[in-house]
C-alpha cells in the first residue's frame, strides 16, 4: 500500500468523524467544555471497553456497532486535546468557527504524527487484528489514567497528549481495517 492510499483512507475516516462531531456541536453546542480531562478519559475508556466486550462475546445487545465507538474515541480524544489547550475558565460555549479551527488543528497534528510513524514503522498496522488495536487503545487509557492519578507527573513517559494522539490514529486505523475487512456496517452517507 502506498502512503497516498493511506492518506486517502485516513482522510475519509476523519471526514466521517468530523461530520458527526460538527453535527453534534450544532445540536449540543460545546457542552463538553464542562468535562474534566479525567471524565473525558473515562468516556473513552467506556467506548473502548464496549468494543472489547463485543469483540470477545461476538454479539451486542445495543443496536450500535463498534464503528460508532471508534468514531467516538477519535472525537473524544480530539476533545481532550482541545480541552488541554483551552484556558480553564467558565467559558463553556465556543463558537462553531473556533471549534472547527481547534478540531481541525488537532486532527492535522494527529495526521502528521501518523505520517511520521508510518514512515518509521511502515504500514505494520495493516497486518494487525482490530482486536489488537482495541487492546492498544485500552493500554493507552490505563497509562493516561495512571498519569492523571499521579497529578500529571511522569518520570520518563511522553505524557498524556501523546497518548491521545496515538489513540486517534489507532481508532482511525481500526476504522480503515474494518472497511477493508468488509466489517463496516455503519451507514455514514447521511453524515458525510
Amino acid at each position: 500500500m502506498s502512503l497516498e492510499k493511506t492518506i486517502t483512507q485516513y482522510n475519509e475516516a476523519v471526514n466521517i468523524c468530523s461530520s458527526i462531531f460538527f453535527l453534534k456541536t450544532k445540536d449540543y453546542g460545546t457542552a463538553w467544555r464542562i468535562l474534566r480531562l479525567s471524565s473525558i478519559t473515562d468516556q473513552i475508556f467506556i467506548k473502548a471497553n464496549r468494543i472489547r466486550t463485543i469483540q470477545e462475546k461476538g454479539e451486542m445487545k445495543v443496536n450500535e456497532g463498534v464503528e460508532a465507538e471508534f468514531i467516538g474515541i477519535v472525537n473524544y480524544c480530539v476533545i481532550a486535546l482541545m480541552q488541554m489547550e483551552l484556558p480553564n475558565d467558565d467559558k463553556l460555549e465556543l463558537g462553531l468557527e473556533e471549534t472547527e479551527f481547534l478540531f481541525n488543528k488537532k486532527v492535522e497534528e494527529a495526521r502528521q504524527l501518523m505520517r511520521n510513524k508510518n514512515h518509521d514503522y511502515g504500514e505494520a498496522w495493516r497486518e494487525m487484528r482490530v482486536s489488537s488495536i482495541t487492546d492498544l487503545i485500552l493500554m493507552k487509557l490505563y497509562r493516561i489514567r495512571q498519569i492523571e492519578d499521579n497529578q500529571g507527573k511522569t518520570l520518563i513517559s511522553e505524557g498524556i497528549s501523546a497518548s491521545y494522539f496515538d489513540m486517534i490514529n489507532y481508532a482511525i486505523f481500526a476504522m480503515i481495517r474494518l472497511k477493508e475487512l468488509g466489517q463496516w456496517h455503519l451507514n455514514t452517507s447521511a453524515n458525510a
